[in-house]
């Protein structure tokens, strides 16, 4: 079953979702596809996903997140100017100074299965750390950015930097305030993000 299947219903592979949904954190993963393991962990952790098969579907979808949230006069944190001229058609306004806005545009490298987290570098934060970023945040990813887990990730990180590997690799993960990561010393309470995940279907 795949990632279409976990949107709009599979049928009777619907118990298997059912079944990774329920399951304990420390037991090993079902052997469901990747795709379908990212969705689960991902809205486990809170996020926010939209999965779209055109570039139209991306911009509906960034306006209805804009008009949803009241973001019309904000301008978006954006770091990749690369991401800036894709949507500056979009009609967003764009600064890159942080403490000018309440949200985080931005890519990534992988979207990480095993625990529904994003994988990120200096490449799309900079020097900056998690809990330096704005509370809000909106990635805009591909389906051929999935990778199954955090070792995947890195492994293709390195291939495809070489020896100009990225720093300042990390995880967004804490998509809601829980009971379980409020105690994450690694969180330090503030790195907790209200995420909208914008997922192009490019495979």
């Amino acid at each position: 079953m795949g990632l279409l299947d976990i949107l709009f219903g599979g049928g009777k592979k619907k118990v298997s979702k059912e079944t990774a949904e329920t399951r304990g954190q420390h037991m090993p993963d079902l052997n469901i596809p990747v795709d379908e393991k990212f969705t689960i962990h991902f809205k486990k952790n809170g996020g926010k996903f939209i999965y779209c098969i055109s570039s139209q579907e991306i911009s509906k979808a960034l306006k209805n997140i804009v008009e949803e949230n009241n973001w019309e006069k904000e301008s978006f944190f954006a770091m990749d100017d690369r991401l800036v001229q894709k949507f500056q058609k979009e009609n967003l306004a764009f600064t890159k100074k942080s403490k000018e806005s309440e949200v985080f545009f931005t890519t990534c490298e992988h979207l990480v299965a095993q625990n529904g987290s994003i994988l990120v570098c200096s490449n799309q934060l900079n020097e900056k750390k998690i809990n330096e970023l704005p509370s809000n945040v909106i990635v805009y990813a591909t389906t051929s950015q999935l990778v199954e887990s955090i070792g995947e990730g890195l492994k293709t990180i390195k291939k495809k930097y070489g020896p100009k590997i990225p720093a300042n690799i990390t995880t967004l993960k804490h998509f809601k305030a829980t009971q379980e990561n409020s105690d994450d010393f690694l969180t330090y309470g503030s790195s907790t993000k209200n995420l909208y995940l914008l997922l192009l279907e490019d495979l």
